[in-house]
């Protein structure tokens, strides 16, 4: 989405870097924390994201927790499985997947910016595709899931693309 104006790497481009632990409450505090500790030790901008599901009922839930809701980051099936648990005999299931970016540079942050797409979890996992919680969520005005929908709609309608939107806007003032 940049294009050929910035030359775009990420993290494992340094791997000298140690990793930032994520211990703030929300998504900007966590890509805050992310943005700031990385820019202070590389040079140019950095941009950081934090993203997650969050469902209604569940008061926000996963939310900054959704990559290891179910206890170990990264168990994309059993975050899925407690997903379901979780909401099993509830009716409301309205959701998001939020996304919020911080772009920071010498340890300053210079601007956040924040997409999410609405949506419901169904309650069964549908498609193969994408990952993390994709099986279970189907967005506003469509009537499969992510996983389903395949990796270019996904891109066009999703949270990150919202916010990487809003960064190439800021980028181009």
């Amino acid at each position: 989405m940049l294009g050929d104006a910035y030359d775009v790497t990420d993290l494992k481009s340094y791997p000298e870097l140690p990793e930032v632990d994520e211990t703030g409450a929300t998504f900007l505090q966590n890509a805050t924390l992310k943005a700031v500790q990385i820019s202070e030790q590389i040079g140019g901008l950095v941009l950081s994201d934090d993203s997650g599901l969050e469902v209604d009922v569940l008061h926000g839930a996963p939310g900054v927790h959704s990559a290891r809701y179910a206890g170990v980051h990264g168990d994309d099936a059993a975050n899925n499985a407690k997903l379901l648990a979780d909401l099993e005999g509830v009716e409301s299931r309205e959701a998001r997947f939020r996304c919020v970016m911080v772009l920071a540079q010498n340890g300053q942050v210079l601007a956040h910016f924040d997409g999410a797409v609405e949506g419901k979890i169904i309650a069964e996992q549908q498609g193969a595709g994408g990952f993390g919680y994709d099986p279970l969520f189907v967005p506003d005005g469509y009537e499969r899931t992510f996983a389903e929908l395949g990796e270019d709609v996904k891109n066009g309608l999703s949270h990150r693309a919202q916010a990487m939107q809003q960064v190439v806007a800021w980028l181009g003032r």
